[in-house]
């Protein structure tokens, strides 16, 4: 399994606030989905509350 970095923002009370993730996937897509998955679960978010700007492999 490849180490991905998603990098982004989500919107909290404040407007929005940046984050930074290291995710184990298989590849790309996975490591979008889990972040989603992941960010939601934390924060209480829906996936169109959070604003994926780049996921890069490390």
């Amino acid at each position: 399994m490849s180490q991905f970095t998603v990098s982004g923002r989500f919107k909290s009370r404040d407007g929005f606030a940046p984050f930074e993730t290291t995710i184990d996937a298989e590849n790309e897509n996975v490591a979008r989905e889990h972040a989603y998955s992941q960010l939601g679960s934390q924060h209480g978010l829906k996936r169109t509350e959070i604003e994926l700007d780049e996921v890069s492999e490390r």
